[in-house]
């Protein structure tokens, strides 16, 4: 028979033992092969964020960039980047990539909507998942999804702006050549979480290999509308610490004499 001190004592030993396996089972992936920074540049808000986690198959990075009303952007960013990690946490990602990769949109988008009334919040957002030298990746929005491989930083996602979509519909025969160059420079989007009627993903179409010394890069439009492509490409050859190419990349946007610069931010997973 067991006295009461007895089994509090087995049942606390129990409660620890199952609190240190969750945490070295599914725990942030800060070392050098993750980077991630942000600047608020010159807006009041800083509505961009992201998140990385690991557990024992691989990686998820995620990064969203919110865009609202009376911190609208910056709820809906946040909601989003938890509702990932959450059904991360919940869910064997990995089997089926793509069905994490949709049920994490839409589960944004309700908890967008019910976080912030009014429509006055909503984000694109990027999520990639690493194993075995292999990526998954999904997007809704401007949020660039790109590879480094050999010294070229190689975009894998088109996003969901006007223009990318007069790209798509002129190539389909549906959009006149004349109308198709009118929209080309039109960057506002048209797909985005935080919003009725929401169902348009870019899914991979095939999972792509990495191979040693590549890099997948999240960067949001205040980075690769600030900076030239070959910038971050200079960066991205300085060394192997991720983290400390993600800090000189946003270096880089703080130094720009551009005026109105947006919220920048980039997340960088080095394999």
């Amino acid at each position: 028979m067991i006295h009461a001190p007895a089994a509090l004592i087995l049942v606390l030993s129990i409660a620890v033992i199952a609190l240190v396996i969750k945490r070295m089972t599914l725990t942030p992936a800060y070392n050098t092969r993750v980077g991630q920074c942000m600047t608020i540049g010159d807006r009041e808000v800083q509505e961009d964020d992201y998140g990385v986690l690991a557990n024992q198959t691989g990686t998820l990075l995620v990064l969203a960039d919110g865009m609202g009303r009376k911190y609208g952007g910056k709820i809906a960013g946040r909601v989003a980047v938890e509702t990932f990690v959450d059904l991360f946490k919940e869910y064997k990602a990995f089997e089926k990539p793509q069905y994490y990769f949709r049920k994490a949109f839409h589960a944004a988008n309700r908890a967008i909507l019910n976080k912030v009334e009014d429509g006055r919040g909503s984000a694109s957002v990027a999520a990639a998942l690493i194993a075995d030298h292999t990526l998954y990746y999904a997007l809704v929005g401007n949020i660039k999804i790109a590879v480094y491989h050999g010294g070229d930083l190689v975009p894998v996602s088109e996003g969901h702006t006007i223009s990318v979509l007069a790209q798509q519909k002129y190539l389909q025969g549906r959009l006149a050549k004349k109308s198709a160059i009118e929209l080309l420079d039109r960057h506002r989007l048209y797909n985005f979480v935080g919003q009725d009627g929401f169902k348009d993903i870019e899914f991979f179409s095939q999972p792509l290999p990495l191979r040693a010394g590549d890099a997948v890069v999240l960067i949001s439009d205040g980075i690769y509308e600030t900076l030239l492509w070959r910038e971050i490409e200079h960066e991205l050859a300085q060394g192997r610490d991720a983290q400390q190419q993600a800090l000189r990349i946003i270096e880089r946007v703080n130094r720009s004499k551009l005026p109105n610069k947006d919220n920048a931010s980039i997340v960088i997973y080095r394999c």
